[in-house]
């Protein structure tokens, strides 16, 4: 097996190529050419973290990928990243164990940043100007910049529970640091970006033909959202099954106030794009999708191999 460490990956990845290929990816899912595997969790309290272990096959593919992923929201104060993690790309036709890409949760992180663009500019509200960012971590920081450069938004607020570094990723990002109120009133998209069991964003603050992405909640007891605010929007899910188990879909559904399958996945969206009222919320629910590890994954093995 080949073992790829981070700097040989990088060289590798295409990230405009990574793009189209992951939102093929959800397009694939929803055509139903994906196989996926049980999403496996474990979480972790002191210190507080997480591990995802994710897989998945498109038909008639040579490989197949399984990703290896660990978030520990404290390791930055160990001069850590927060994320880590690894893919193993295996044949299809023999089992073999091909590459392990040693990408420390980089893959994973980019792969993520990509679907949160790709929903956003699927839900966006046309003319939409300023860009609102909950949270101030790694996936903030490439939300925003991804975000921001696909859908052309001139204007980016950062809310995050330490001002401090609100105010720091407001500067690398060349917006502003407002306080959660003042950037609900001003935001016309919200990415969120927290590891919050508790909702940030609820019903009050949020203005109508808000559009939201929530990409915090991928592991169970995880909650960016009020339940109130999530079961009177119009939800796209990246995955049916994970977001009713373990997404900001899944609380509406067990405090009964939506049916289980009250919304539209993102496959499903890109394939039949629809025109959002003016003053619909419309809340994106990812929760992470192994057609997006494929997808990534193959983009680098494919330039590797090359």
């Amino acid at each position: 097996m080949r073992i790829v460490e981070l700097p040989e990956i990088l060289d590798a990845l295409d990230e405009a190529a990574a793009l189209v290929a992951v939102e093929e990816g959800f397009r694939r899912l929803h055509r139903g050419s994906a196989q996926l595997a049980e999403v496996g969790h474990l979480n972790f309290i002191d210190p507080p973290g997480d591990c995802h272990v994710k897989g998945g096959y498109f038909a008639g593919d040579d490989v197949f990928i399984f990703k290896f992923a660990t978030s520990f929201y404290r390791n930055p104060e160990r001069g850590l990243s927060s994320s880590n993690g690894c893919m193993i790309v295996v044949s299809a036709k023999t089992g073999e164990q091909l590459a392990m890409l040693k990408d420390q949760g980089v893959l994973t992180d980019m792969r993520t940043a990509m679907a949160g663009a790709i929903a956003a500019r699927a839900i966006a509200r046309p003319g939409s100007t300023v860009l609102g960012i909950v949270g101030t971590g790694i996936q903030a920081k490439m939300q925003g910049e991804m975000i921001a450069s696909l859908l052309g938004l001139d204007e980016i607020l950062v809310y995050g529970r330490s001002t401090e570094k609100a105010v720091a990723l407001a500067g690398e990002l060349g917006g502003e640091a407002v306080d959660l109120a003042e950037l609900c009133v001003r935001a016309d998209l919200i990415v969120t970006t927290t590891p919050s069991t508790a909702p940030v964003l609820t019903a009050d603050l949020v203005r109508p033909g808000t559009r939201i992405v929530a990409v915090g909640a991928d592991t169970p007891g995880k909650q960016e959202l009020e339940t109130i605010l999530t079961a009177k929007a119009r939800l796209i899910v990246d995955s049916a099954v994970q977001c009713a188990h373990h997404g900001e879909a899944g609380w509406p559904i067990r405090a009964g106030l939506i049916a289980p399958d009250a919304f539209v996945e993102l496959g499903a969206l890109l394939e039949n794009p629809v025109a959002f009222a003016d003053d619909e919320i419309v809340v994106a629910d990812l929760t992470g999708v192994a057609v997006q590890d494929i997808a990534i994954a193959k983009t680098v093995w494919e330039r590797l191999k090359s």
